[in-house]
């Protein structure tokens, strides 16, 4: 199961409500981390999940609201006892970027994978998680994430059998590793049944909608997405490359993902007035985030 928590839902700024816009995914007791603004580590703290098996964190881009509480954050995991190496993922940038916003914490006790990733669509495995990346539309290179649990599928032994597959070779074939024995090979699927679904969960922010994102984020089981003004502002939102409530439920529409959480609220926009009746109209299964909100993805039967 894949348990995801919306650690902050704020844009810009840090509110006395509000952290800054921040997800936190977890699988198998290892966690990935996207975006890092001001005070991510304090709601962390808040949150209680830890700090030690965090493997991964990924930028979407280098705006301050995204990037600012790396230092802070590595000094915690310092602080917990961490010694394996920490991966850090992200647009063209990411090394000039980590080394500056490191200068206040250079003897952290433990190495910096830093993954740079080129301007373009990219898919990558990190440990538990598969990572899809796509490129869009903001004041500065800018990636929407796509992470997935992948779904073995189930051994069938009447079909190891019909192949004639000697059993020495199940367990391996079933791990998805091809054997060759004398001049005969075995391969995964002549023991494997069909592909099962696996955990999708899209993450975009800071962005205009693309042709590109409802194929990009299809069939999610959760897309979480800025929705910077629930009332229209269209105007002021394409001026800074942004994204309203009803564009993030157009394309939760458009994709057929299961549930939609808005988020990167601006801070203009207080809690009290944060209503998503008039974009439930558009997409029903949407829900306003609110910081430290909580959800179980499990495997479909």
């Amino acid at each position: 199961m894949l348990d995801i928590c919306l650690l902050g839902t704020g844009g810009m700024l840090p509110l006395p409500e509000r952290f800054l816009t921040a997800m936190l995914a977890r699988f198998n007791g290892r966690k990935l981390l996207i975006d890092c603004g001001e005070g991510t580590q304090v709601t962390m703290k808040m949150l209680g999940w830890g700090y030690k098996t965090l493997d991964i964190i990924c930028f979407t881009h280098y705006h301050g609201d995204h990037v600012t509480g790396l230092p802070g954050l590595l000094l915690t995991l310092g602080n917990a006892g961490r010694e394996e190496p920490l991966t850090i993922i992200g647009p063209p940038g990411l090394k000039r970027i980590v080394d500056g916003l490191t200068v206040v914490c250079r003897d952290i006790t433990f190495d910096l994978n830093l993954i740079e990733l080129p301007y373009e669509k990219t898919e990558l495995v990190v440990g538990e998680f598969h990572i899809s990346v796509l490129p869009v539309p903001h004041k500065v290179p800018c990636f929407s994430y796509v992470i997935e649990n992948k779904r073995q599928p189930k051994f069938v032994v009447e079909k190891a059998k019909a192949n004639q597959v000697p059993q020495k070779f199940w367990k391996k074939l079933q791990l998805g590793e091809t054997v060759e024995d004398g001049n005969t090979v075995y391969t995964p699927d002549m023991v494997l049944g069909e592909e099962r679904k696996g955990i999708k969960v899209a993450y975009c922010t800071d962005c205009r909608p693309i042709e590109e994102m409802p194929h990009f984020i299809e069939n999610a089981d959760l897309f979480i997405c800025e929705g910077m003004y629930i009332e229209d502002e269209l105007e002021q939102v394409k001026k800074y490359k942004h994204m309203l409530s009803s564009e993030a439920a157009t394309l939760a529409k458009k994709a057929n993902v299961k549930e939609l959480w808005l988020t990167h609220f601006s801070p203009a926009v207080p809690n009290s007035k944060i209503d998503v009746t008039p974009i439930k109209e558009i997409f029903p299964n949407t829900i306003a985030g609110i910081d430290r909100m909580t959800t179980t993805i499990g495997f479909e039967d």
